[in-house]
């Protein structure tokens, strides 16, 4: 007869009083909870107030959301599952079920209080001994929002759909005049449909309004913060997701912006790198999207050794062979950088590029969900964007640092 373990799974008792004997020491989500205990909530706290309803409190809603885009979960609905039924969220709510309104407005009004943990993290990882700035790697990619691409509004079709609003609110006019009152109600005008008719036609000034001051041909409907960025696959509705990586692999900058150049985001980024860790990097490497000369002098005038190629250096850089006939300069800073790119060491150091900052953006949208953002406009989605980079500095860490594993 055949030896089994015992199997019931309907016994009263199914788990240890511990849920680190099941998890073990070394879990992530332990790693998670005493992150954030080193961390001031203050800047969480103070947006809450002693009246009304208890609140879920900021550490527990932190934890969750960290710990969730650690695993790639981006969606509230989706998180709200998981924590009724994953063991290590469980542990981090504490038992707690925050349903997906609750996490998702967490999510959406805590800016200040998400960018002060990215940057309290940096901090973290910098006392222990990461996030060097000898070599700092700067690139960006476009993030899809959450729009459809073809519900835009143009000068065409608004005009194209006030002339159609109008013709119809004519006609129904016209029927209503001409309409027999003894005939069945079926066949009359609904005073509430005429009602959305009309109010939709006053709404379109204000669209047209808005899309000239945008500066756009096309502007979503759904997310009138999100542009139509150019990418290697064509055009995408989204943003522009910007990272500054440390040689050590430490994301030490973010941001989320409408750019459609990345030029004129290499300056913002150093300046943000300097404001989170107090210091300049020695080193700045970008690709060609990031050149310009305003930005390599602005790069000298600081006394950043950078590597920057214009779009002639990039391309010699790429096929391996210098190309003479093309892409003649004689701005005596775009001459000094393709010197300096053309040197045995400029090259070997612009090449350490690809190495440092091109795999996070591989662990954002292929481990951690960003290749689409859950939520609407630039303030939000910058909140998504704060959160999968503290996330992944947080794995980091986990992966590098084990000292802070330790039991509390």
């Amino acid at each position: 007869m055949a030896n089994f373990y015992e199997y019931n799974p309907e016994q009263g008792y199914l788990l240890p009083p511990s849920v680190r004997e099941v998890l073990g020491e070394g879990h992530l989500c332990f790693f998670v909870h005493r992150a954030v205990e080193k961390l001031n909530l203050e800047a969480f706290v103070g947006a809450y107030s002693e009246q009304g309803h208890p609140a879920y409190h900021p550490a527990l809603m932190l934890k969750v959301w960290l710990y969730a885009y650690a695993v790639g979960i981006t969606s509230s609905r989706r998180l709200e599952e998981r924590i009724r039924e994953d063991l290590a969220l469980r542990y981090l709510a504490g038992g707690a079920e925050p349903d997906y309104w609750a996490l998702n407005d967490f999510r959406r009004r805590h800016k200040l209080g998400v960018n002060n943990t990215f940057t309290q993290v940096v901090e973290l990882a910098r006392s222990l001994g990461m996030g060097k700035l000898g070599h700092v790697a700067i690139d960006s990619t476009r993030i899809a929002a959450n729009a459809a691409a073809d519900s835009v509004d143009t000068q065409k079709k608004l005009r194209r759909e006030r002339a159609k609003i109008r013709k119809q609110i004519r006609r129904w006019q016209r029927q209503c005049e001409a309409e027999d009152p003894n005939e069945a109600a079926g066949t009359r005008v609904s005073p509430e449909a005429l009602k959305q008719l009309e109010q939709k036609l006053k709404e379109i000034p204000e669209r047209l309004e808005r899309l000239k001051k945008s500066g756009m041909k096309k502007l979503s409907r759904t997310d009138g913060d999100s542009r139509f960025l150019r990418q290697r696959q064509g055009y995408v509705l989204g943003y522009t997701g910007t990272i500054a990586v440390s040689e050590d692999h430490l994301i030490v900058a973010q941001q989320v912006s409408q750019a459609g150049a990345d030029n004129e985001l290499l300056v913002p980024m150093v300046e943000q790198v300097e404001q989170q860790c107090g210091e300049r990097p020695g080193q700045v490497s970008a690709d060609g999207g990031f050149f310009s000369q305003d930005n390599v002098r602005a790069m000298e005038q600081r006394g950043i050794d950078a590597y920057v190629p214009d779009s002639h250096m990039a391309h010699e850089l790429n096929c391996g062979r210098r190309v003479r006939s093309h892409g003649a300069t004689r701005d005596p800073a775009q001459q000094r950088m393709r010197q300096k790119l053309r040197s045995a060491v400029g090259r070997a150091i612009y090449a350490k590029r690809k190495q440092i900052v091109e795999p996070r953006f591989g662990n954002l949208k292929e481990q951690h969900g960003m290749r689409r953002f859950r939520l609407r406009g630039l303030a939000k989605t910058a909140v998504e964007f704060t959160l999968a980079n503290t996330a992944l500095n947080l794995l980091r860490l986990w992966r590098k640092v084990p000292a802070l594993v330790g039991t509390a």
